[in-house]
């Protein structure tokens, strides 16, 4: 027994290999054994596909995280800065993946530098008939950001409520 009186998990791994048209997979399956009860959890490891990440340029995304689902039609202005002043590139609105239409940058377009996205936070959340406050505690996100690499891949997501935002570079 674990401390406290909890029955401790102990896990037991099969690992089994098959195959499928796309070639080699393995499936991990883990039994945890709670008490007397035993539950499985299966996992694939799929083989690696081709990817979007393997093309230079930059994308975006926003989720909204108040209800678990991607942000569509959020308005995004994509601005360079260019002599200490941001200059706008394009204004686009995510589709129902919560995605731009097409890339920010391309691998033709894409250059080293110093970029904005700024998401129309509060705008998405009233048009889904949230009750903000005015003003709203997240009016817009703005995430100012660096592209060393040109030749790289860079993914700025936005996980966003009506009360945070955060980002991270994804791939």
């Amino acid at each position: 027994m674990a401390p406290h009186g909890r029955a401790r998990a102990v896990p037991r791994t099969d690992f089994h290999s098959f195959s499928h048209p796309g070639g080699d997979m393995e499936l991990v399956t883990r039994r945890f054994l709670l008490g007397a009860l035993p539950s499985t959890i299966g996992l694939a490891t799929l083989p690696a596909l081709p990817a979007l990440a393997a093309t230079p340029g930059l994308t975006t995304h926003m989720l909204d995280t108040m209800n678990g689902i991607p942000a569509e039609g959020v308005r995004i202005d994509f601005s360079v800065l260019e002599a200490d002043v941001y200059r706008l590139i394009a204004t686009m609105r995510t589709n129902a993946d919560g995605r731009t239409p097409v890339p920010l940058l391309n691998a033709d377009t894409m250059k080293a530098g110093r970029y904005q996205l700024l998401f129309y936070v509060a705008e998405y959340f009233a048009k889904r008939g949230v009750a903000l406050p005015d003003p709203p505690f997240v009016d817009r996100a703005v995430i100012q950001f660096g592209i060393t690499d040109a030749a790289a891949h860079y993914h700025v997501p936005l996980l966003a409520s009506p009360w945070s935002y955060t980002t991270y570079r994804g791939s």
